[in-house]
């Protein structure tokens, strides 16, 4: 009879198992608004600024080229670099667009 009194009286005074979980729980709803949220924000930001070129848009692709856009379909945009240097680059790999007005960094 004294074994049963002390095993109840021992686990009455801990808590449940799943509050265990709680860290954890609350870590990944930090990770989600601190790193997953702005991150999905600005894919999406991206994609629509791509998806909004067009012709006579200064850009500055993935890979520091600027150039201007000649022609844009749905999945290309050909870039004219330099005079009579043209080059068809896929949309996705568009970094930036310029503003008007604008100079790149290196100017």
């Amino acid at each position: 009879m004294l074994e049963l009194l002390a095993t109840t009286s021992a686990s009455a005074g801990q808590p449940p198992e799943w509050i265990n979980f709680l860290p954890i729980v609350g870590m990944v709803v930090i990770f989600y608004f601190l790193l997953f949220r702005p991150q999905m924000r600005q894919q999406k930001e991206h994609r629509e600024k791509i998806a909004a070129v067009k012709k006579g848009d200064q850009i500055v692709t993935a890979g520091g080229l600027v150039g201007k856009v000649i022609k844009v379909d749905d999945q290309y945009a050909e870039i004219e670099l330099a005079k009579d240097v043209r080059v068809k680059a896929v949309k996705q790999t568009i970094g930036d667009i310029i503003p008007p007005g604008g100079k790149p960094a290196n100017d």
